[in-house]
């Protein structure tokens, strides 16, 4: 049985003719190629079928576990649609290199041709998704299904005729790959310890701000206070102690000062938000929350609840103790897991803090190869050499060479 329902367009107005702008021509011409690759490759239809295969498994587990499942063809439809605006959205936020999904949002809001390529509502009402709902879209498949997606874009623009139906002059070259690793940055500031007390401080504290803001409220001072007194000490360890601290040995001794009245603060914080957390968790039936958005503080106050502790003892081993603690144990971000110290000695950036992104990319600039590393990187030579019978395969045997910089030889590799 076909999975997929005939989307309805909305109905939009024509778009705008600008004349003046070379730079806005040349990219509306941009999207509406990319528009056509993506319908007549079958990439679309495949993202939505890949779609439509992860909603019928969580029906089935909500089945499972007892909760109601909306399967209905109006609820399908919503499905797929938000699945083609999760494609979409993503793939146009790559193209027109926008940083973070607030800014994303508010780009399409203000362009009538983003929310062409979109499929968003454009007529009477304009409706685009927020930064939240964008970042669900950046995650709307598991990385297996993703992978089959990128086969399947692969093998389209490398047939001749598909690859001249779609638009292509000719199909792609996969005889040549130039390959080379770089840092996938995380969105982080710099990891200094005692800031992660700091970053704590202020989620869990907005958290509790949320929590009463909807009626659930707790014998307790005003949270906005904790915010300010967390704002002095961070300003008073930033300039080496105060005005008090003249010498170095001064200026440790106070920091060191400044810094447990930050873990006495950390600790008032951190119960008040175990408090407000559990009172949320038992009475959110009080509040005008559904259980879905409860979840969603719930879940960000988990997350920095339960590595909140060992971030007061990482920076207690510096501040305090002046003792080192080991890359692979410390915590970079409250926010961001799976990522690392990498040392890649280059000018201006001698440290960065992400994880390593291995790309492999035929003459004509088709990423053909990728692989994000969640551990440390085995290095350029093995990773390279692990890399390669999965490119061989990707080019369809017609393989002849790769290339890469001096980071990548090795005696097996040659």
């Amino acid at each position: 049985m076909n999975k997929i329902i005939s989307i309805q367009e909305f109905l939009s107005p024509a778009l705008p003719q600008v004349i003046g702008c070379k730079d806005y021509a040349d990219e509306e011409q941009l999207l509406k190629r990319v528009d056509r690759i993506l319908h007549l490759s079958g990439v679309e239809k495949l993202f939505l079928e890949l779609s439509m295969d992860e909603f019928e498994a969580n029906a089935l587990k909500m089945e499972a576990a007892g909760e109601k499942v909306l399967a209905g063809p109006a609820a399908i439809e919503r499905y797929q649609r938000h699945s083609r605006q999760a494609l979409r959205c993503t793939v146009l936020k790559g193209v027109v290199q926008v940083k973070g999904y607030r800014e994303m949002s508010a780009s399409l809001a203000r362009c009538p041709l983003y929310r062409w390529f979109c499929g968003l509502k454009d007529f009477e009402v304009i409706q685009v998704p927020g930064k939240s709902t964008l970042h669900d879209y950046a995650h709307w498949l598991p990385v297996d299904k993703m992978e089959a997606l990128l086969l399947a874009l692969t093998a389209a623009v490398g047939n001749e005729d598909r690859a001249r139906m779609i638009g292509l002059e000719n199909e792609l070259d996969r005889a040549v790959i130039w390959v080379d690793s770089t840092c996938l940055k995380a969105n982080i500031h710099f990891p200094v310890d005692w800031v992660l007390l700091r970053d704590g401080v202020r989620t869990l504290t907005a958290s509790i701000l949320t929590i009463r803001s909807h009626g659930l409220v707790h014998r307790i001072e005003d949270p906005a206070i904790f915010l300010r007194q967390m704002n002095a000490l961070c300003m008073a360890m930033a300039t080496g102690g105060g005005k008090k601290a003249d010498g170095k040995k001064n200026r440790k001794k106070e920091r060191k000062a400044i810094f447990r009245k930050m873990k006495t603060l950390c600790g008032v914080v951190l119960k008040h938000a175990v408090r407000y957390r559990g009172m949320l968790d038992d009475c959110w039936e009080e509040t005008d929350l559904t259980r879905p958005e409860a979840e969603v503080i719930l879940r960000g106050m988990d997350n920095v609840i339960s590595q909140l502790p060992e971030a007061q003892r990482q920076a207690h081993e510096r501040v305090i103790g002046g003792r080192k603690v080991p890359s692979k144990d410390k915590i970079l971000s409250l926010y961001e897991n799976d990522i690392h110290v990498i040392v890649r000695g280059k000018v201006g950036a001698a440290v960065e803090f992400g994880n390593t992104l291995f790309l492999g990319e035929t003459s004509d600039g088709f990423i053909l190869d990728h692989e994000l590393m969640k551990d440390r990187s085995p290095g350029d030579p093995k990773w390279l050499e692990q890399r390669y019978p999965g490119m061989k395969e990707k080019s369809g045997g017609n393989l002849c060479g790769v290339g890469g910089d001096r980071g990548c030889e090795s005696k097996a590799n040659r």
